[in-house]
C-alpha cells in the first residue's frame, strides 16, 4: 500500500509538536520542583485545546535538577497517529535530543517525565522502557474516563509495577487545574478519539 499523501511505498514519518511550542517554551528557565514543572505540563495542554492543535494532554521530560529537556502535547487526531500522546512525544524528543534510545544510558543525569494527566496503558508501557526514574502526573485516570477517554488496562498493579523497576510515581499535583483543562476541551467539542 502506498503513503496517502505521497505515493510513496516507504513513507518518511515526522513528528513534530505544533509551532507555537516555540513560542510558549522557555527553555533557559530553571523548573525547581514538581508545581513549576506541572505548571508547564498544564500550560502545553491548555495551549494545545486553545489552539485546535490536539488533545488535552502535555508533557515534559526534565533532568532531576530541573533542566529542561523536551516537551510533548497530543498530536493524535492533528497527526492521523494513535501513538502520538503527550508522553510518547515528549519521551521521543528527549531520547532524540540525548541521542540514546534510553534516558538511563551511562553518562547521562536522573530523568523524569512529568504529564498533565496519568498516563495510558500505552504511555505507562513507554515510560517503562523510556528509561525515565520517576513520573508526576496531575488529572487522573478517572478524570479522563469522565470525559470520555479509554486509558486502556491501567490497574494499581500497573504503577506498583514500575514502582518494583525503579521509577518513582507521584500523582496528582495541580490536579484541578489539569483537570479544568479536560472540561475545557470537552466544553469545545473536542474530538474524544478512543472512547
Amino acid at each position: 500500500m502506498a503513503d496517502a499523501a505521497t505515493g510513496d511505498r516507504y513513507p518518511r514519518l515526522v513528528v513534530a509538536c505544533p509551532d507555537w511550542v516555540r513560542e510558549l517554551v522557555d527553555w533557559d528557565r530553571d523548573y525547581p520542583g514538581d508545581d513549576d514543572r506541572m505548571e508547564l505540563a498544564i500550560a502545553l495542554a491548555r495551549e494545545n485545546v486553545r489552539r485546535g492543535t490536539g488533545g488535552p494532554f502535555g508533557a515534559a521530560v526534565f533532568t532531576h535538577d530541573g533542566g529542561l529537556v523536551s516537551v510533548g502535547v497530543n498530536s493524535v487526531v492533528r497527526s492521523g497517529n494513535c501513538t502520538l500522546h503527550g508522553e510518547t512525544m515528549a519521551l521521543m524528543m528527549a531520547q532524540y535530543r540525548q541521542g540514546s534510545f534510553t534516558l538511563d544510558a551511562a553518562g547521562l543525569p536522573s530523568h523524569e517525565l512529568v504529564s498533565s494527566c496519568d498516563p495510558c496503558a500505552m504511555c505507562l508501557g513507554a515510560v517503562l522502557w523510556s528509561g525515565v526514574r520517576r513520573l508526576v502526573s496531575g488529572a487522573t485516570r478517572t478524570d479522563a474516563l469522565a470525559l470520555g477517554f479509554d486509558e486502556g488496562p491501567v490497574f494499581p498493579e500497573s504503577f506498583r509495577y514500575l514502582e518494583a523497576r525503579g521509577i518513582a510515581i507521584v500523582h496528582e499535583v495541580r490536579r484541578a487545574e489539569a483537570r479544568a483543562v479536560l472540561e475545557d476541551y470537552l466544553a469545545r467539542g473536542g474530538q474524544v478519539y478512543n472512547g
